[in-house]
């Protein structure tokens, strides 16, 4: 079985899950038969195979890991009303001619605290397109502003599994990256803030329904000792502590709010932690969800990734295509090169975290005979994959946080930052290339 066969084997798998609706490990166990059998028909032995796979687990750990700790930091800011916390202020800040700016600017925030897409757009992204519905503003734009902050955080948070993940494959330091990534941010931020500031003075809410801060104020004790969660995510690493002992003090301190100031009792509070926060009140349909359990298929998904990884730099499967990767380097540039390989393997994987490990596996070798840097192969997937991935309509990404808004794909090209990143990164790289002269 040929490196094309196989391939068309674990796309097949992946369409069929997609459409039949089952998880995507399914096709990832489907896909490691297939590129196993590749590898025994290179003449590479069983045992060696294994080793392969197993290496490139091996170098996941850390991103499994973090992955980890997020299932339990989402429960438990539901529980320390942390989210509530920003949400109930961020309601209270509005007013007609801002609503829009607040929006985005909050879930900026939010995503960049928690470092998780989605559970930003199912709570606080929900809560603000039901304003919006109730208050006369364009949906369509509202879920675009919305698009933009959670994929802020996805892109540039030290805690973001996303961000974790580059860093792991591509062998860099993930504090690093993050400054790099805040330097090549600033100007699509700022002109994201500009733009929709713009539509926001264009699109005023005419009436805030302050429905939602009454439920805050039934369900949750509002108060400065909800925001402690969050200082800890935000602080410690600007403090050079690790990623991992800064999620660890917040949810020490999530536990503490939860148990001392919510009056949440001990053992509901560890359930959570493990199956995900729940509430019976009004705002269940919103707030509930969270937990080890839920991470367990994207960690599933990363690992099986990462056997895939390990096989093919140990059988160099993916030479055939890297020599045809090389002259579109030499005619293009690095970085529109990665562009147009995000967009093949968003468009055929549909899943964010699988098409940042193709990408590395594709690209990291053609980088590093142009004479790239690991760095600069990290930010650049963070410029491109990771954030096309929420722009790719049928990706994951995309369709997951807009079907939690309940908004059509019109939502796409009202998400701003998600395009400005990659257009005002590949302009600058061209012009004054942070790395390396292409």
């Amino acid at each position: 079985m040929g490196l094309t066969v196989s391939s068309l084997v674990f796309i097949g798998a992946m369409i069929a899950c997609i459409v039949s609706g089952h998880t995507m490990v399914i096709a990832l166990f489907i896909g490691s038969a297939a590129f196993f059998l590749t590898g025994r028909k290179k003449g590479f032995r069983t045992d060696e195979l294994l080793q392969m796979g197993k290496s490139g687990v091996r170098d996941a750990l850390v991103v499994i890991r973090v992955m980890l700790i997020i299932g339990f930091i989402t429960a438990i800011w539901r529980s320390s009303g942390t989210i509530a916390f920003f949400v109930y202020y961020g309601i209270k800040l509005i007013t007609p001619d801002l609503f829009l700016l607040v929006t985005f600017v909050l879930c900026c925030l939010l995503s960049y605290a928690l470092g998780t897409s989605f559970g930003v757009a199912g709570t606080a992204g929900v809560i603000f397109i039901t304003l919006a519905r109730s208050g006369g503003v364009n949906e369509v734009v509202t879920a675009g502003v919305i698009m933009s902050g959670i994929y802020f955080g996805d892109r540039g948070s030290p805690v973001s599994s996303s961000a974790v993940l580059v860093a792991a494959i591509s062998g860099t330091d993930l504090l690093d990256n993050v400054r790099n990534m805040v330097k090549t941010g600033i100007v699509p931020l700022l002109l994201t803030l500009v733009l929709y500031g713009v539509f926001s003075f264009a699109n005023p809410i005419h009436t805030v329904d302050h429905t939602f801060l009454e439920m805050f104020r039934e369900e949750f004790r509002i108060s400065l000792w909800c925001v402690l969660p969050a200082v800890c995510m935000l602080l410690l690493p600007l403090l050079k502590v690790s990623v991992v002992w800064s999620m660890a003090a917040s949810i020490a301190a999530g536990a503490f709010v939860s148990l001392l100031v919510q009056h949440e009792k001990l053992t509901v509070l560890l359930k959570a932690m493990l199956f995900g926060y729940e509430t019976e009140g009004a705002l269940g349909g919103i707030l509930n969800g969270g937990g080890l359990l839920s991470m367990m298929e994207i960690v599933c998904i990363v690992a099986l990734s990462s056997t895939y990884s390990g096989i093919f730099s140990g059988t160099g499967m993916l030479d055939p295509l890297q020599e045809k990767i090389r002259p579109v380097i030499k005619k293009t540039g690095r970085f529109f090169s990665m562009v147009l390989v995000s967009l093949v393997t968003l468009g055929i994987f549909c899943n964010q975290t699988i098409a940042s490990m193709m990408c590395c596996d594709l690209m990291k070798k053609p980088y590093m005979e142009a004479g790239a840097s690991k760095q600069e192969l990290a930010i650049d997937m963070e410029n491109s994959v990771i954030l096309l991935a929420g722009a790719v309509p049928w990706a994951i990404a995309c369709s997951v946080p807009l079907g939690f808004m309940q908004v059509g794909l019109a939502a796409v090209p009202m998400s701003f930052y998600l395009f400005l990143v990659p257009v005002c990164y590949g302009i600058q790289k061209k012009v004054a290339n942070p790395f390396r002269a292409e």
